[in-house]
């Protein structure tokens, strides 16, 4: 099996290195990842610029290529023959933070796992749900082991196709884990604040801030399964049209 693995976080980041290490357990990696931080950059296409890659080490000293493009970029130079052997499977993470609800639509590791699905490979993107008051270097070796067991799922029992697998991890032990849940997006809640500034020479500038965003707990939910101590597998389409509404469209009168 040939995996790609990449990040939104940058080639450096420690989950992506836990993550390159435990699929290799699986098979070949190949990693190519950003050569700078993009998380919230969402699915972003480079047209106006060219792209550059180099080649880098991991603190493992494997070999890795970084690239100046975004986490879908990276996907997408991959799969058009920047790799030339066949790459059967993505995986993106480990991100330090849960991506859940609306933040799929921000996140650099689900859209670069989107971007594989819109090149024919099967994508996951893997998320850890660390939390906030953790001191320290943060522990990837649950979610690792979690991306393996799934993605070795995945390549024995395949997917549906046009589907992206979003996959969010409980900071916790793998033996304390209750079990793996498949869930529905659930609700983000976002407490954004805009705060302006004045530069120097008098100008405003702004910072979009405020306090971390929170999440609604339902059952069977992203947030929900979270914290209750599972695994959450959440099944993302890339048709994002609502079908329910297209009829009350079609009753419209132009």
């Amino acid at each position: 099996m040939h995996i790609l693995v990449t990040n939104d976080d940058g080639v450096q980041a420690p989950g992506l290195l836990a993550l390159a290490q435990e699929m290799r357990k699986l098979g070949r990696v190949t990693v190519v990842a950003p050569d700078h931080n993009w998380s919230a950059s969402g699915h972003v296409k480079t047209m106006e610029r060219p792209l550059r890659v180099r080649e880098t080490s991991l603190a493992d000293g494997s070999a890795a290529f970084m690239s100046d493009g975004a986490p879908s970029d990276c996907v997408a130079l991959s799969l058009l023959g920047l790799i030339k052997e066949d790459i059967e499977i993505v995986v993106s993470g480990i991100n330090p933070n849960a991506n859940i609800g609306h933040d799929v639509t921000y996140s650099g590791t689900v859209t670069a796992a989107m971007e594989a699905v819109i090149g024919g490979v099967r994508g996951l993107a893997v998320s850890l749900h660390t939390p906030e008051q953790l001191k320290g270097q943060v522990d990837y070796s649950t979610a690792a082991i979690v991306a393996r067991r799934v993605a070795e799922k995945v390549m024995t029992d395949g997917l549906p196709e046009g589907v992206v697998l979003n996959i969010n991890v409980p900071y916790l032990k793998e033996n304390e884990l209750k079990g793996y849940m498949v869930t529905r997006q659930g609700l983000r809640v976002y407490r954004d604040a805009l705060d302006q500034r004045i530069d120097p020479r008098g100008r405003p500038y702004y910072w979009i801030g405020g306090e971390a965003p929170t999440a609604v707990d339902e059952p069977g939910t992203d947030f929900g399964a979270l914290t209750e101590g599972y695994v959450s597998i959440t099944p993302l389409q890339l048709d994002l049209t609502n079908y329910k509404a297209m009829d009350v469209l079609k009753r419209w009168k132009f």
